[in-house]
């Protein structure tokens, strides 16, 4: 804890737009960062959305074809 002290003191290449990515790499959790940065942005949300209704009309596409018609 002493060096990660000493480091942010004498560090002038701080970027604190970095800090927290640097932290969830370290804490292994890069995963739970990006959907968050994701869900974070209205237009990744709309894609995202938009991503999941075109699976779900997909596969009723799928369904209807192959059992009702």
């Amino acid at each position: 804890m002493e060096m990660d002290d000493e480091k942010e003191q004498n560090d002038q290449t701080d970027w604190k737009g970095l800090r927290e990515i640097d932290r969830a790499i370290s804490e292994n959790r890069r995963m739970e960062y990006s959907w968050k940065k994701a869900l974070a942005d209205p237009w990744e949300r709309r894609g995202l959305w938009l991503l999941g209704l075109v699976v779900v009309a997909f596969a009723v596409f799928v369904i209807l074809q192959d059992f009702v018609l």
